[in-house]
């Protein structure tokens, strides 16, 4: 198993990063007719390359691109899955935040033909992200997990006349799946992030309720969204590290959901095949620690205590404090720390200045020195 151990990456980074103001600029006069796609990606280019120096100076050694190519943390990869389309409807998310509840529209999504990868999703923005890093940095590939897929929409949206069952919808999604992370892996890819809501979602009774509402299994489907992201990367190359992350939403600063991992907590730690959790733990939302008592000896934990929902920087010594509270349940020497969640999961962003930023990832990384060494 020491060949799938993470590398020891005691401060890192989830991956969204705040759009600058020039590339806002550049996706709204491409929206609006006057920047032809050239003039986009140029745009796109020069504030990659800014964030994975930003990456640098802060003093991860991880770097992404910051999803800087992307509108949503999911959709756009989601969309590019052949069977998979936007649809005229409209999904309303409910959020909430301290100052009151805000709703998030996306287009729906239809499954209305077989899951199939046809390209390489993200392929060429890794390969750009590669050109652009330097020195021990490690470009790490933020992509959603395959069970992003369904949990918004269910069965409802899964058109019956393709897949008259489940079990053969799976097998094509994480099939697809399994065939973009062996693509990746040709590319160079040795650390994938699978970003994954539903995990983490399924642990408060809400949403558990609107999963049965919706025809689900409320109480068993964590078991089979563990199996599909087993099945996605069982083949993945030997010199590639997987981790996931898990949050409970993260739009404008605010969250969708609320609750500990204690539901999920056996069969998530016990049988995801990952090589490290990527876990939101930036305040009472997310619970306790008592649930990673279940991690195994051959996993990461990365405790996501710095939050990207406001500016207001955490306290050193409060951070400490955390970390050796959660060693109680899991050994030192298997945890890390990180922000709780991205910085910008959509284009919008959350409420707090680029400089706000900075200070956060720095704050990480000397905390990581500081107990880690």
């Amino acid at each position: 198993m020491a060949a799938r151990t993470l590398p020891p990456f005691r401060a890192d980074h989830v991956g969204s990063l705040l759009r600058p103001p020039a590339l806002l600029d550049a996706r709204a006069r491409h929206r609006a007719g006057d920047l032809d796609d050239a003039g986009l990606r140029a745009a796109e280019d020069t504030a990659i390359r800014d964030a994975v120096a930003l990456q640098r100076e802060a003093g991860v050694r991880t770097a992404t691109d910051g999803e800087f190519r992307r509108t949503s943390w999911h959709m756009d990869f989601i969309y590019q899955l052949e069977g998979v389309d936007p649809t005229d409807q409209k999904l309303a998310v409910h959020f909430h935040n301290k100052g009151g509840d805000l709703d998030f529209e996306t287009a729906a999504l239809s499954v209305h033909d077989r899951v199939r990868l046809g390209h390489t999703i993200f392929g060429d923005a890794f390969e750009y992200l590669v050109g652009v890093t330097t020195g021990d940095q490690v470009p790490k590939l933020t992509i959603p997990s395959p069970n992003m897929v369904h949990y918004r929409g269910g069965r409802a949206a899964i058109d019956e006349s393709v897949y008259a069952e489940l079990e053969p919808f799976w097998a094509d999604l994480t099939a697809a799946y399994a065939e973009e992370v062996r693509r990746l892996g040709e590319l160079g890819c040795t650390y994938l992030q699978l970003d994954d809501t539903s995990l983490a979602y399924l642990n408060d009774p809400e949403q558990r309720a609107m999963v049965a509402a919706q025809g689900g299994d409320s109480e068993h489907l964590h078991e089979q969204y563990v199996a599909n992201v087993n099945a996605a990367i069982a083949g993945r190359p030997e010199g590639m590290r997987v981790t996931t992350h898990m949050c409970r939403g993260n739009f404008r600063s605010s969250w969708a959901a609320e609750g500990g991992y204690d539901f999920v907590a056996e069969v998530l730690f016990s049988q995801l095949d990952v090589d490290g959790f990527f876990l939101e733990y930036d305040d009472e939302r997310s619970g306790g620690f008592e649930p990673l008592r279940f991690v195994p000896e051959d996993k990461q934990v990365v405790l996501g205590l710095v939050t990207t929902k406001t500016g207001e920087l955490e306290d050193k010594d409060e951070l400490k404090r955390r970390i050796d509270e959660a060693s109680k349940y899991v050994p030192l020497e298997q945890l890390s720390l990180s922000p709780q969640c991205g910085f910008s999961s959509t284009v919008e962003g959350n409420a707090l200045s680029e400089e706000q930023e900075r200070a956060k990832l720095r704050l990480v990384v000397e905390t990581a020195e500081e107990v880690w060494g």
